[in-house]
């Protein structure tokens, strides 16, 4: 089904009141959209100091819960508009990304505590990957749910600002599978390399800017990674108040 077709067909119109059924599967909705705002940064600190093995007394059970809490917001997204294929189709594909992050993420926790192992050294690094391809099939799935609201304004934003996310995104994906295909050749080819480019680079202030790079090289992925994350935290909040606004009246 083409988009123009889902977009030609708004969910509900301002100042019409919905069926229950309608009402109900929008509850659900709006619940779904808070779960996921709540759990994209839980899942995201939670994971990282399990990876650090500055969560230990739990066990696997942090991870789980983090993660499975953003797969509890995805089954109650799956709830809304069953019959919309495009909308169907791109919360299929988080879901089976969300229920990947679900089943591997207690390796997190074994390879924190065996970092020398390689297969759970492998899984950990697959989460990673996983991870953040959930956090982009999110944007497009976000895209679909504002094809059915009412707000132009509302769409327009929402596009924008999942392409910039989607960029982002793509951009850090290159560069760890980059980074991931030069270790397997040889451990140590990326410090190899800065070295090399160092040598090769005249001016001093350029020097200077590789050097800082490869020192903070830790910190900047973190906040490329911080900086989609946050914006599809301002997009689902966005929508579900929207949606509360639109249909349940300003007050909710």
């Amino acid at each position: 089904m083409p988009d123009t077709v889902l977009q030609s067909r708004p969910l509900f119109v301002r100042d019409a009141a919905p069926n229950p059924e309608l009402l109900q599967s929008l509850g659900r909705l709006v619940r779904g959209l808070s779960m996921m705002f709540w759990g994209l940064p839980i899942a995201l600190v939670v994971c990282s100091l399990t990876a650090n093995g500055e969560i230990r007394t739990l066990g696997v059970l942090p991870v789980l819960l983090s993660t499975g809490l953003l797969l509890a917001g995805l089954c109650l997204l799956g709830c809304f508009q069953r019959q919309e294929r495009p909308w169907r189709a791109a919360l299929d594909r988080a879901m089976v990304l969300a229920v990947t992050n679900f089943g591997l993420c207690p390796f997190l926790y074994w390879w924190s505590r065996v970092p020398s192992h390689a297969f759970l050294g492998a899984i950990a690094q697959a989460l990673v990957v996983t991870g953040l391809l959930f956090l982009f099939t999110l944007n497009p799935l976000l895209v679909r749910l504002t094809a059915m609201l009412p707000d132009e304004a509302l769409r327009q934003e929402t596009r924008l600002f999942t392409s910039v996310n989607r960029c982002v995104l793509g951009s850090i994906l290159f560069l760890l599978t980059t980074w991931v295909i030069l270790v397997r050749i040889d451990p140590g080819l990326p410090d190899k390399f800065l070295g090399w480019l160092i040598r090769i680079v005249s001016l001093q202030q350029l020097q200077s800017a590789i050097m800082l790079f490869d020192q903070s090289r830790h910190l900047i992925l973190w906040f490329l990674v911080l900086l989609p994350v946050a914006m599809t935290m301002a997009l689902i909040w966005k929508i579900k108040e929207v949606i509360l606004a639109s249909v349940f009246g300003h007050g909710h």
